[in-house]
């Protein structure tokens, strides 16, 4: 990654992600620890996340779209910001205004500019390969991987999901398409060979 993409990614993602302090209040949802509400344009309903929107909704949550959020400690609708106009309150200890992400929990979350998108696992376990158009684990970048141009940019050809944007880690194997670990997983479990 270039210096410049290195800076740009810095001031997107503001603060580094910290231990979380047992005795502070955990707010969100099952997907994110954040103290912070989306208003969501498409609907204009509130929720904690594009997965818990999609998960009550018929259509789908693009999160960068979001100008708007609400504070969970006071309650202040106000534009997206790492911190509440009102109370203060830091929305997520980790936080990417480019992706309009908030986490509260230490993922080692990095924002990559070529992926377009916060990834997790820490900046140094993993490069971007600019073919493959996606961030893979830095032994690739040694050993050598074969590159699938915008491989992630097509489904799992098992679940038929979404690869890029997943929160499912992938699995690599030899031909360079991906699929959903989980997905490699239960094909081993029930082998038809």
């Amino acid at each position: 990654m270039s210096t410049a993409e290195e800076n740009t990614a810095k001031s997107a993602a503001t603060g580094p992600p910290q231990k979380q302090d047992p005795d502070e209040k955990r707010v969100g949802c099952a997907h994110y620890k954040r103290r912070a509400k989306f208003v969501t344009p498409c609907c204009n309903k509130f929720y904690m996340c594009r997965y818990c929107h999609d998960e009550n909704e018929t259509h789908f949550f693009n999160r960068k779209t979001v100008t708007e959020l609400i504070c969970t400690e006071c309650n202040t609708r106000q534009r997206v910001q790492a911190e509440c106009e009102k109370c203060g309150v830091r929305f997520g200890k980790y936080t990417c205004l480019v992706c309009n992400l908030f986490d509260d929990e230490d993922r080692s979350q990095y924002h990559c500019d070529g992926c377009g998108i916060c990834r997790v696992g820490g900046r140094t376990r993993f490069f971007h390969c600019e073919v493959c158009n996606m961030c893979l684990p830095m032994q690739l970048k040694y050993d050598g991987h074969r590159c699938v141009e915008n491989v992630s940019r097509s489904n799992c050809p098992v679940c038929l999901e979404d690869i890029h944007t997943s929160r499912i880690p992938c699995h690599i194997p030899d031909c360079g398409h991906l699929l959903h670990r989980t997905c490699f997983e239960e094909l081993v479990i029930r082998c038809v060979c």
